[in-house]
Order: C-alpha cells, then structure tokens, then sequence
C-alpha cells in the first residue's frame, strides 16, 4: 500500500517518506508490510480494515465473550498487549496506533524473523528462543481468571471443554457439506467427540490466559534470544489444555521443550480432535471468501487436518 511509505514515517515524526514498503506472509485478518525509513531502520505496520480481512462475513460467532469469535481489531490487539506486557511476556514494541483512518494503523518494532524461518535456517540457533518461550508460555499460563472467554468479558456459564464440543461439532457439520471424506465420517467423528467429551471431569481453580495460535509463525526471534508473540488478538481466558494442543501439534519433536505437568490427558483428547475439525472447517470457509492471500497454505493446512481427524496420531510435526 502506497500510502503507507507517508503514512507511517509521519506517525514516527519523519518528515521523508519511506524508503520501501513489502506485504508480510500471514495476516489474514489484517494487513501486514514491513516497510523501510529514510534513516535505513525498519518498522512493521498492521492494518485493520476491512479490504484486509480475508474471511467471509459471518464465518465466526460475533459475541466477544465467546473465546471462538472473530478475534481481530486494534482494541483486542491493544487489551491483548497490555495482558502480555502485565505478565511479563515479550511482546514487539508499540509506537504508534492510529484511528484517523482509511483503517486503523499500528506501527511497531520489527523484533526479528520468525522462529519458524529460524528453525528452519539455524536449528541450533533458535534454541535460546525455544527456551525464552518456555518461560513466555509459564507466565502466560501463571495469569488466570475466575471465568474463561475474552478479555473484556467471560463468558456466562457453561464450560471450556462444553465450549469447544459444540463448536467442534459445529466445524464438523460445516467440514462434512464442504468434503466429502469428513460427510462419510462425520457419524464416527460425533461419536467420538462425545465419548472423549464424557470422560473429561470438572475442575476447579481458574482459567488460564492463553494465545490460541502460539505457532512458530506467531514467534519472532529478537536478538538475544528472546521469544517475541505476535497475532496475539485471539488472546483469552480458557484450558491451558487448549494452548498445549496447539503447541503440540505446531512444534512437533520440539514440544517437549514447552510442555508442562500437569496437563489433564482427557482434556488433551478432546482438543486435539476439536482443533483437527477446527483446521479443517476454517481454512474451507476462508477459502469460500474474497481473499487472493495464503490461499493455497489454507487448503494445505485443510487437507493435514483432514488427515489427522480420520485417522488421529498424537505428537506430529504441523503444517
């Protein structure tokens, strides 16, 4: 975007425009570029409007409580932001965010690459980050609420794992009119959601604060070897379970690096078949939408998932 080699370098107080502006990989949600100062420094700009927001209208529940609403926007980035930075965990740098429009415009630190091109050029290299991560995930779990949802509001009654059973059969009933593999499926699959639904038992304590997304792709390797979060929008209140499963599926052979005691096996069970269902129904809706972005990652990451909920297998490397 064009507009933005001005845009930005006059929030910072830099009279020169810009010298380079290049689209980040990711942002489905918003618009992501990392753009180059007239003095040589580089800064990241986000963009939340709706031209930048690759999913269909309607694809996600609207109610900011529920923990699977639509999560994007400067003011879930900005509360998020100042959960992380509350809990001690390392987060880019905000130096400006700016409502006057077209959009909204945030402008923050450019803190590195991320750990997944880390990972993949220097193996031995991204270890200090591995282990900065570690402790980023334990503070992030050590903030707890007495309710689970969404930052600005928790949700009314129910439970996690009631939660994500309805919101798991909902992905597999949208799945099984996509695919025809999930539709053959689809009976077996119900039946096993809720017999792992039936085995998980209350608990009490609170609910912990968690990423939902925390990939090697939403981690940026900052000098030193600190582990940086981004996409942090869809932060919430839930099962530490819920963020385990995720890491676990996203980190592969490098998960015994972040896992943690503790962790209830029933709960896992039930999470790591709702988020396959989750990855199957979401990349098929976003493909259904106006977006020209990651299009062809989104039905890759569908296709793995699909594979995964029909014949499950605990511990393997992600997409």
């Amino acid at each position: 975007m064009r507009s933005l080699l001005t845009r930005v370098p006059a929030l910072l107080g830099d009279p020169d425009p810009a010298l380079d502006v290049r689209e980040l990989r990711g942002g489905t949600k918003k618009g992501v570029w990392r753009l180059t100062l007239a003095g040589g420094s580089t800064v990241v700009a986000y963009l939340w409007h709706p031209d930048h927001d690759g999913w269909p209208a309607g694809s996600a529940p609207a109610d900011p409580a529920d923990p699977f609403s639509h999560a994007s926007g400067p003011e879930l980035f900005a509360a998020a932001r100042a959960h992380l930075v509350e809990a001690g965990v390392r987060v880019p740098d905000l130096y400006a965010l700016d409502g006057s429009g077209p959009g909204t415009l945030a402008v923050v630190e450019d803190a590195g690459p991320t750990l997944e091109h880390l990972l993949a050029a220097d193996p031995a290299g991204a270890a200090p980050v591995l282990e900065h991560l570690a402790g980023g995930v334990r503070a992030l779990h050590a903030r707890t609420r007495a309710g689970f949802g969404g930052l600005t509001r928790p949700a009314v009654g129910g439970s996690c794992h009631g939660v994500v059973l309805e919101r798991a059969l909902a992905d597999l009933e949208e799945a099984a009119g996509l695919d025809a593999r999930a539709a053959a499926a689809r009976p077996r699959l119900e039946e096993e959601l809720h017999a792992r639904a039936a085995r998980v038992r209350p608990r009490g304590g609170g609910y912990a604060l968690v990423h939902g997304e925390l990939g090697p792709d939403h981690v940026l390797a900052a000098p030193g070897g600190q582990a940086v979060l981004i996409d942090i929008e869809g932060l919430m209140y839930f099962d530490a379970e819920w963020e385990h499963v995720f890491l676990r599926l996203r980190f592969g052979d490098l998960y015994p690096r972040l896992a943690v005691a503790d962790l209830d096996p029933c709960r896992m069970d039930l999470y790591a078949l709702a988020l396959d269902l989750s990855l199957v129904a979401g990349p098929l809706r976003y493909l259904r939408g106006p977006a020209v972005r990651g299009r062809e990652e989104m039905a890759r990451i569908a296709e793995y998932a699909l594979g995964r909920a029909l014949a499950p297998g605990p511990g393997r490397a992600g997409w």
